[in-house]
């Protein structure tokens, strides 16, 4: 069974650095006009005093969290030629630029951040994370270990070095940071899912609470209950496994492996092939060009003799992946026993 979730696809996630960006209003009700009315707002006091930075900063932040980076790199560059010497200003430059994949310019405006305040935080642990991103390691654990000099309570430094070990081949280095980052914010629900991600490697039981703790997280959270189930899954534990797929089933009705998953193990573990039918046809229901469930239902059927059924799972199958290994196989072990449309 192959895993849907990626360790990197799991990590990528903490550098959209805009969206730590907090805007100068309470959360909204309604996104949309409460947005619209913050954005009215902003213009309104620009028009009044168009030579507040301040007002261009919170107007970069706006459009850079709308993504609309032109706008926001205008109104951040205006503020900069109001006050080049504000740190801050130089940080969202860095932020519109990285997620416009300008990199080095990035660096430059991070640079510039630091130059005027060498004990910036907020800089510091993004020019770590931006060292990450470019693969300079040794840059990752200089601007780390400049942070932490700083502030040694400090979760984001210790993920962004375990990332940057991890990478590296340190594996152990790596738990030990995830660990510091998990007991210092024990809501970090990106270095809980890291920890659950590499004792799983081990299949170490202390897998189920870190994705246990994730949960408490972010309840119903798809990614790692997937996880959870898949532990259990490949640990043996099938009652528990297919407990939290059907959990998955629930939280997420589109998603389609949770019933995959639960019809592979009445196939393969459980042997209760009606189950295994009943339960691959649903992943068919979600996804009706899954080609691996038309076959794993073939099979199924094949094995409680439904052989014509199975014909025609495996030909369904071919349709969708032409030269399927399986569902030629079985089609040729069908052939052999004159089973036929």
């Amino acid at each position: 069974m192959r895993r849907v979730f990626g360790t990197w696809i799991i990590i990528l996630s903490v550098f959209c650095l805009a969206c730590n960006q907090q805007r100068e209003q309470p959360a909204p009700k309604n996104a949309a006009d409460s947005a619209k009315r913050y954005l009215e707002t902003l213009n309104a006091g620009i028009a009044k005093d168009a030579t507040n930075p301040g007002l261009y900063l919170a107007r970069a932040r706006f459009f850079l969290t709308d993504r609309q980076f032109d706008n926001a790199l205008k109104d951040i560059n205006h503020a900069i030629s109001l006050d080049p010497k504000k740190p801050e200003y130089y940080t969202t430059l860095s932020d519109i630029y990285l997620l416009s994949g300008q990199t080095q310019n990035s660096t430059d405006a991070l640079t510039r951040a630091i130059t005027l305040n060498p004990s910036d935080k907020e800089a510091l642990l993004k020019m770590a994370r931006l060292c990450l991103i470019i693969k300079d390691y040794p840059g990752t654990f200089e601007y780390v270990k400049r942070n932490l000099a700083i502030d040694d309570f400090n979760p984001p430094a210790y993920f962004i070095r375990g990332i940057a070990l991890l990478e590296k081949g340190d594996t152990n280095r790596a738990v030990t940071d995830f660990i510091k980052a998990v007991d210092q914010d024990q809501g970090y629900y990106e270095a809980t899912i890291q920890l659950a991600e590499l004792f799983a490697l081990k299949k170490d039981p202390m897998t189920a609470d870190y994705l246990k703790n994730a949960l408490t997280i972010r309840p119903n959270d798809r990614e790692a209950l997937y996880m959870l189930g898949m532990f259990y899954q490949e640990t043996g534990q099938y009652v528990k496994a297919i407990e939290v797929y059907k959990r998955l089933q629930k939280a997420d009705t589109a998603f389609r492996n949770s019933s995959f998953n639960i019809g592979y193990i009445y196939l393969v573990y459980l042997k209760d092939f009606p189950q295994a039918i009943a339960f691959f046809s649903n992943a068919i229901k979600r996804d009706p060009v899954y080609y691996e469930a038309y076959f794993n239902r073939g099979y199924a059927e094949e094995l409680t003799g439904a052989y014509k059924k199975a014909y025609a799972d495996y030909q369904q199958a071919l349709k969708i992946n032409v030269n399927y290994p399986n569902a030629v196989d079985g089609l040729n072990r069908l052939d052999r026993i004159k089973i036929t449309k």
